[in-house]
């Protein structure tokens, strides 16, 4: 059986399973302080005067500081010089007060109240008359619209510019972060590999998967499941309905959790009983691309370069050109941390250089519509010396899960 050694229950797989939480050291007020502080050399660099931050993983990065989007505004205004100005709604002031790691004024507004005229009255008060505010990419367009009316003395430009610069190069501790993450996902994922049998489907192993998860302590809030029988695992992002697994099925499980917020994301493909010399020929290519992205990722080495790296494997192997079908029908990948995609991507127009400290997925899928399709997704971190696996490739056809690994 390629899928792994087989004969297991679930129960028996969560039953050895522990937590790792307490293993994982999450990012303390010290690395929050220096992320704000290059912050605000950027926005000098850039001539910003302020940063809104909205209900987002950024505002999360720079602060610590987690809420989940509605209508009411919650954020945070990062100015270019002092300290940063929380904004909430009246009522939520004390909560906010026991999640605050960074001092700070909490600014409050009532719910007649305009919270986007409040964030502009915050960045006069710090003494900007007019200038410049970076917003953050992830704001809601009603209250990106309230700040333009509240502040027609001011530009407004998309904070991407001076958030990525930061997000992208990652710490050691957000690396190490990521390390545990994806350590507890590729566990999840070998366990998998040994629950499977004719008859089960894809919505219990996808049950399975979230229940293992939180075994092993990923954060409350799951990820991302897709998990693939036969001939949907063509499908990048699934299908709408369920599948049952029958000998010679193709098996695409591609998964992520998130460990004191930063993400893990893994997928392996193989084949369940008996393969066909077809599927085992299509892997072979599979994987041989995916190397060819890791040798290419060296540091000055453009993101564009390694897309190009994987597609020509590919399209050697008599694959379509591009994005053509059967082939490789996306970017060849993203990167990653506290969001599952962020910048940089590895596709063709983006030329951002590797530097050290940056994270992205490593996922030339090949899709053959009305057959199967096989992605072999591992992530890469830059470092001076070169790139390095977050977790160890599939390392064979035969062995698809490093059952011995």
């Amino acid at each position: 059986m390629i899928a792994g050694v087989g004969g297991s229950t679930m129960a028996a797989e969560l039953e050895r399973m522990h937590s790792v939480r307490d293993q994982a050291t999450p990012i303390g007020p010290d690395e929050l302080r220096a992320r704000i502080g290059r912050v605000q050399e950027q926005m000098r660099a850039r001539g910003v005067q302020a940063l809104h931050l909205d209900s987002s993983t950024s505002n999360f990065y720079f602060t610590g500081i987690r809420h989940r989007l509605t209508e009411r505004l919650h954020g945070t205004l990062i100015p270019a010089e002092g300290e940063p100005v929380y904004i909430s709604p009246a009522f939520e002031a004390e909560k906010l007060r026991t999640m605050i790691q960074l001092p700070g004024e909490i600014r409050c507004w009532q719910e007649h109240e305009s919270p986007s005229a409040l964030v502009i009255e915050a960045v006069r008060e710090m003494g900007y008359s007019s200038g410049t505010i970076a917003v953050d990419p992830a704001t809601p367009f009603f209250t990106f619209d309230g700040l333009r009316r509240a502040g027609n003395s001011f530009d407004f430009i998309n904070a991407a510019d001076v958030i990525a610069p930061c997000r992208m190069l990652k710490s050691p501790a957000e690396i190490a972060l990521i390390k545990q993450a994806m350590a507890m996902t590729l566990q999840v994922q070998k366990a998998v590999g040994r629950i499977l049998h004719e008859g089960i489907t894809t919505t219990e192993v996808a049950a399975f998967v979230q229940q293992a998860h939180a075994k092993l302590g990923a954060d409350p809030v799951f990820t991302f499941c897709i998990v693939l029988f036969g001939e949907p695992t063509a499908y990048p992002h699934g299908v709408p309905y369920p599948q049952t697994l029958k000998d010679g099925d193709m098996v695409l499980v591609d998964i992520g959790a998130t460990l004191h917020g930063y993400q893990s994301d893994i997928t392996r493909s193989y084949v369940f009983g008996t393969p066909t010399a077809r599927q085992r020929e299509v892997w072979e290519v599979e994987h041989a691309a995916e190397h060819a992205v890791f040798e290419a990722a060296q540091i000055g080495t453009p993101c564009e370069a390694l897309d190009a790296a994987a597609r020509r494997v590919i399209e050697a192997a008599g694959f379509g050109r591009d994005y053509a079908l059967p082939g490789l029908p996306h970017r060849t990948g993203h990167g990653l941390g506290l969001d599952v995609h962020e910048e940089p991507y590895l596709v063709r127009g983006d030329t951002t250089k590797l530097a050290p400290g940056m994270c992205f997925s490593n996922e030339p899928t090949i899709c053959i519509y009305g057959e199967f399709g096989i992605r072999l997704e591992d992530h890469i971190y830059m470092t001076e010396a070169g790139p390095n696996w977050f977790t160890k490739p599939a390392p064979s056809f035969d062995d698809p899960l490093d059952v011995h690994g």
